[in-house]
């Protein structure tokens, strides 16, 4: 489809009646299509990969996910289905032999890229995230292998130029069900350096769509004036992602309240936000699913939040 065609259609649709949050999905769509293109026809040598070229985000992953796992994107979750002529998949999924031959890319990619040059390492870390995708039992467990053998870069305290690597790691463990590495990162790579704090921030923004520019490489993250964001979108996108992703509470509530730490008039600009984030803070304190430096610092987001209402 040229260039041209595409955009005049993407003008279009919003006028022919299409959700323009939908067809915002369009550029995430290309860009799965386009990984997965490069697993079934693999680039030449002396190519660039796509998953070298970009820090892909949520929404490009979610796609890939609809096509390997059939899981509807939370951005296209609840939305009533058009009826349609004849048979119709309820997914864009892949076929067995497709499917597989994806994840085989993915893992030879990852076994083959460079941890340590630039772009080896990112293309290595993408590669290894979006395996864990493939939920057979024998790819688990070479998923989890492979990011335990990698749990050295989880020593680290602070900042470093692997730093994305550790997180990718410890955030890919606890979706196999293992939280230890996410409490370790947090405690060790995370809290009380400011370098890495904007770096997690920096990162949850471009990752959710609150930082739209396409990122070429990692050295976004290290922005500690938190001017390329937009904090009230994060704030949103953080508090909807709370309760949906339940192996990351405690990412999630340590970045809630390095975000209110740094911009505490957040609560006063999206009020509805804060009442439905305190609402979830509540519960999350009166149960047992956080660590105890989540509930601490929880505790301190309640308090803004609920000052911040009484202003």
């Amino acid at each position: 489809m040229k260039a041209n065609a595409l955009l005049t259609l993407r003008r279009r649709l919003p006028a022919l009646g299409a959700a323009p949050s939908v067809v915002t999905l369009l550029d995430p769509a290309m860009d799965a299509d386009r990984i997965i293109g490069a697993a079934l026809e693999p680039p030449k040598p002396g190519e660039t990969h796509p998953l070298s070229e970009w820090v892909h985000t949520r929404d490009a992953a979610h796609m890939i996910a609809w096509a390997v796992n059939g899981t509807i994107p939370p951005a296209l979750a609840g939305r009533p289905s058009p009826p349609r002529r004849g048979a119709v998949p309820n997914a864009p999924l892949l076929s067995g032999g497709d499917r597989a031959a994806l994840f085989d890319h993915l893992r030879i990619v990852a076994d083959g890229a460079s941890r340590n040059a630039g772009k080896g390492a990112l293309l290595h870390r993408q590669a290894l995230y979006l395996s864990s995708y493939d939920r057979s039992p024998d790819a688990m467990m070479w998923t989890a292998q492979a990011l335990h053998f990698r749990r050295d870069v989880l020593a680290a305290h602070g900042w470093t130029p692997r730093w994305a690597e550790a997180r990718s790691t410890a955030t890919a463990l606890a979706r196999l069900g293992d939280p230890g590495p996410l409490l370790t990162f947090i405690e060790r790579a995370l809290a009380d350096d400011d370098t890495a704090e904007a770096a997690n921030l920096n990162y949850w923004a471009y990752w959710v769509g609150a930082l739209p520019q396409s990122q070429a490489d990692d050295h976004f993250m290290v922005d500690r004036s938190l001017s390329a964001f937009d904090p009230v979108t994060l704030l949103r996108r953080l508090n909807r992602g709370l309760h949906q992703a339940p192996g990351y509470v405690d990412l999630y509530a340590h970045s809630l309240w390095a975000l209110l730490t740094a911009h505490p008039w957040l609560p006063l600009a999206s009020p509805e936000t804060a009442h439905a984030l305190d609402e979830q803070a509540v519960e999350l304190l009166d149960g047992d699913r956080i660590s105890a430096r989540a509930k601490r610092e929880l505790g301190v987001g309640h308090y803004v939040l609920r000052e911040n209402r009484k202003a």
